[in-house]
């Protein structure tokens, strides 16, 4: 995905001579960045600060020139980003850190991606736009990893197909959805597998009002539980994108309404509620 932002205009009418500090951002299939800066001088010492918005945590790398009025700084998808949303600055020596516009964002290597079933972990990086104009990078940093692909939303269940990257799946493989009712209430879910893929199966007639988390554990009761999310692509945000129908269906106790949706943190999540 091609984006491009313009400066607010009030920072044209600041009284300054040049153009806010902004930068453009190339993505790459491994989950590294690279950051061109424009907008501050090509002498002193300059750095890229990603500043953690959840923890007192910042991570420097070094803006070098690159040509045409450009600094660069190059973020590997070899090193840690913790999981978050990171806020970007530009940060010369002897100054305060100055926050970075959003330039053009170059993801079209984040697009249907496929780090292999052999990646050890999924390390992924989305640069995008804030609602107050400045650049700030979604993280997510998980080993092992389901990634959730096609949905059908059927009249009595939903099926979800995806990929496991980081760990076996196997024959035994099995999901869980998990409740957030404060009650530990778990709901087994069948999985079949097929050419290194799994499919798994919600029916809604099994599940209470409450808000449901998808579990898989691709190795039965043996193995690790791996949160299903969609991350493999360019969309930071899934949550306002990927809307799913909410779907009635009735129980012996009453008429219940079952809508699937993708969190905050681009994790896949089921409501259920009592129909009115």
């Amino acid at each position: 995905m091609m984006s491009l932002a313009t400066p607010h205009s009030e920072d044209q009418q600041a009284g300054k001579d040049t153009l806010p500090p902004r930068a453009d951002c190339v993505a790459d299939a491994a989950g590294g960045l690279t950051f061109d800066v424009t907008g501050i001088p090509e002498d002193g010492t300059h750095e890229l600060l990603l500043r953690s918005r959840d923890e007192d945590t910042d991570v420097r790398l070094p803006l070098t020139p690159a040509g045409g009025g450009r600094l660069r700084a190059a973020l590997p998808g070899s090193v840690e980003l913790p999981e978050g949303r990171w806020d970007v600055y530009a940060h010369t020596a002897g100054a305060e850190p100055r926050r970075l516009q959003p330039g053009l964002n170059d993801l079209r290597a984040l697009v249907d991606r496929d780090p292999g079933p052999g990646a050890e972990r999924i390390a992924v990086r989305i640069p995008y736009v804030t609602k107050h104009n400045n650049l700030t990078v979604r993280s997510w940093l998980r080993a092992p990893h389901a990634e959730a692909g096609e949905l059908h939303i059927g009249e009595g269940e939903l099926t979800v197909r995806g990929r496991v990257h980081g760990t076996p799946l196997t024959p035994s493989a099995h999901a869980e959805l998990r409740g957030r009712d404060g009650a530990e209430t778990v709901v087994e879910a069948e999985v079949t597998v097929e050419d290194g893929e799994f499919t798994l199966t919600v029916v809604y007639g099994t599940l209470t009002a409450d808000v449901w988390d998808l579990w898989l554990c691709p190795a039965g009761g043996s193995g690790p539980a791996v949160r299903v999310a969609r991350l493999l692509d360019d969309i930071a945000d899934k949550k306002p994108i990927f809307a799913y129908p909410r779907i009635r269906t009735e129980r012996a106790d009453g008429a219940l309404t079952v809508q699937a949706y993708y969190t905050a943190d681009n994790d896949l999540s089921v409501t259920v509620a009592n129909a009115s």
